[in-house]
Parts: structure tokens; C-alpha cells; sequence
């Protein structure tokens, strides 16, 4: 993915992963259970989704994700009483995209890096589907980013499951969210030496 889409997606990001954490702590600092912190949290995070699929009235791939991963934990943390499962929801999310973007890196039409980078940059979606049909290279660096995306996304969801029987709900909250900064941090940081070193190469051969 590119700058302008990293931007993009850094900016959702720190929404969706912001609000539920800000919604916990200060109904937890009100007295509030973690049942009952972790589901107003969740539903804050669903309204908003909701909020930008009807401004911009499409509903994306991921946003249908997200609602159905909200939903499976909404359902168990009701069925079971457990506040963990709002947590570990983060981890089933992680982990089908992990391998979501795995298949798609040799299976599929077009990898999940692709659809990623045109959903966060609808403007330019055509273009970069020309370069892919286009340019080999281009291919075949998309299938070597979604390799690493979704192997850094399945490493997070592990830890975190790991993580969430092991330490207190209050904590892990807060741990969670910054589990996944660090994780998309290092695999942004990544991206973007990725496609420095490409450009930087492809430059040479131009020159040459």
C-alpha cells in the first residue's frame, strides 16, 4: 500500500480502535462492571461503522467484517458471560484476515492487498487495478506484502488469545488495542521500505 492509502487507513484506524477503548475506561472509571464497559465500547465502535456506511452509503468488505465479528462477540459474551470474548473478538477478526489476505496471495483474481489499498483510496481504485493487470512486478509484489500481512496478523491473534487468559480484562483492554498499533506500525513500517527498495530498483533499471 502506498502513503496516501496508509494514511487513509491510519486515520480509520485510530477511530475504530479509539473509541471502544475511550468508551471502557470511563465507564470503568464510573463504576461500571467489564461486561458492561466492553459492551457499550462495542456497540460505540458499531454505531460508528454504521454512521460511515451511511454517509458514504456503501458498506465495504471490511466493514461487513467488522459487523460480523462485532455480532459473534456480542453473541458468546451474552450466551457465556464472559467479557474475554469482546476481546478475543479482535483476534478472530485478525486471524480471518491474516488468512484472507494469505489465500489471496496465490489464490483469487486479485490479492487482499489490492482491494485494501483501492478501498482507502476509491479515487485512484482503477489505476492501481490497470498497474496490477499491467505490470508483473507489481503482481508480484502485492502477493509478497499480503504473504507478510497476513503472517503478522495471525502472529497478533495468537498473542492476543494468549495474552487474554492471562492478564485481567482492565488491562487488556488497553494491551489489545496497543498490540495491534504496534502490529500495523511494524507492518506499515515494513510496507514502506518495501516499496522504497522496489522504486529504488526500478529507478536503476531505468537508468541504465
Amino acid at each position: 500500500m502506498k502513503d496516501e492509502s496508509a494514511g487513509a487507513m491510519i486515520r480509520t484506524m485510530a477511530c475504530d480502535l479509539g473509541i471502544p477503548v475511550v468508551t471502557y475506561y470511563a465507564l470503568h472509571a464510573a463504576g461500571a462492571g467489564d461486561g458492561a464497559a466492553l459492551l457499550a465500547g462495542t456497540a460505540a465502535a458499531g454505531l460508528r461503522m454504521a454512521w460511515v456506511a451511511v454517509r458514504s452509503r456503501s458498506l465495504s468488505p471490511f466493514s461487513l467484517l467488522m459487523g460480523a465479528v462485532f455480532g459473534v462477540g456480542l453473541l458468546f459474551t451474552l450466551l457465556t458471560g464472559d467479557a474475554r470474548w469482546l476481546l478475543i473478538k479482535h483476534s478472530v477478526m485478525s486471524a480471518v484476515i491474516g488468512l484472507v489476505f494469505l489465500v489471496t496471495a496465490y489464490r483469487g483474481r486479485r490479492p487482499l492487498t489490492l482491494l485494501a489499498q483501492q478501498s482507502f483510496v476509491p479515487g485512484r481504485a482503477r489505476a492501481l487495478g490497470a498497474a496490477f493487470e499491467a505490470d508483473e512486478r507489481v503482481r508480484r509484489g502485492h502477493r509478497v506484502a499480503s504473504l507478510v500481512w497476513g503472517g503478522g496478523l495471525l502472529a497478533e491473534a495468537v498473542v492476543r488469545v494468549v495474552l487474554v487468559y492471562l492478564l485481567p480484562v482492565s488491562v487488556m483492554v488497553g494491551l489489545s488495542t496497543a498490540l495491534t498499533v504496534v502490529t500495523f506500525a511494524l507492518l506499515i513500517g515494513w510496507n514502506a521500505r518495501f516499496i522504497a527498495k522496489h522504486r529504488h530498483h526500478s529507478e536503476l533499471a531505468l537508468a541504465a
